[in-house]
């Protein structure tokens, strides 16, 4: 089970944010039409939090990329910052 549970983790890793959303969208639906049973329903349920942790992840690895742009005099882009320079040494 907790093989099981590590691969599908990996899986949702892997998805882009359209595609994380897209089945998070999916699992929403099935939830809502209350056609599963209570045990798919948990592993469902599951699945879902992953996904939204996915995507939450993925927007806010996006906001501080947007965040590392730096602004001229007037409001213009004077240039940016790559996301990873933060991270590197030296920086």
């Amino acid at each position: 089970m907790l093989e099981a549970m590590d691969e599908e983790h990996g899986k949702i890793a892997e998805l882009s944010f359209e595609e994380a959303l897209k089945a998070l969208e999916q699992v929403v639906r099935r939830l809502e039409g209350g056609e599963v049973p209570l045990d798919e329903s948990i592993d469902l349920y599951e699945r879902g939090e992953k996904l939204r942790a996915h995507c939450q992840a993925r927007l806010d690895a996006a906001q501080a990329r947007i965040e590392k742009i730096v602004a001229g005099e007037g409001g213009t882009v004077k240039g940016s910052v790559p996301f990873d320079a933060a991270d590197s040494p030296g920086a």
